[in-house]
């Protein structure tokens, strides 16, 4: 599986960007992709999920929730993740990664390829 991460970049507190990660390699029916981010000096964390088939999805809690949108088009084979009214601490590299199996997690453990991350910078 080949996962290809773009559409990070600086913007201003309050703004926008939507990510993208286009997948190759394999069949994606039943499986999850998933979006991760890692700030400078902290741990990488869980941000959003989604099921290739159903497209059901699985936030984070609080950090993202209600500001993150994860989407799929299968004929893309592409995950989005629309973020809207990013914040300071919003910056990190962002990270899409493939889950084999169908289930929807947070834990980086089950996703067994990764893209090479895009960097979005949020300004204050």
């Amino acid at each position: 599986v080949q996962l290809q991460a773009s559409g990070g970049g600086l913007v201003q507190a309050g703004g926008s960007l939507r990510l993208s990660c286009a997948a190759s390699g394999r069949t994606f029916s039943s499986t999850v992709m998933g979006w991760f981010r890692q700030a400078p000096g902290k741990e990488r964390e869980f941000v959003a999920a989604i099921r290739w088939s159903g497209g059901s999805a699985f936030y984070a809690d609080y950090s993202v929730k209600g500001r993150f949108t994860i989407s799929r088009d299968n004929g893309k084979n592409t995950v989005y993740l629309q973020m809207n009214s990013l914040k300071p601490e919003d910056t990190a590299v962002y990270y899409c990664a493939y889950n084999p199996r169908d289930l929807l997690t947070r834990v980086a453990g089950q996703y067994t390829f990764w893209g090479q991350g895009t960097l979005v910078t949020v300004s204050s």
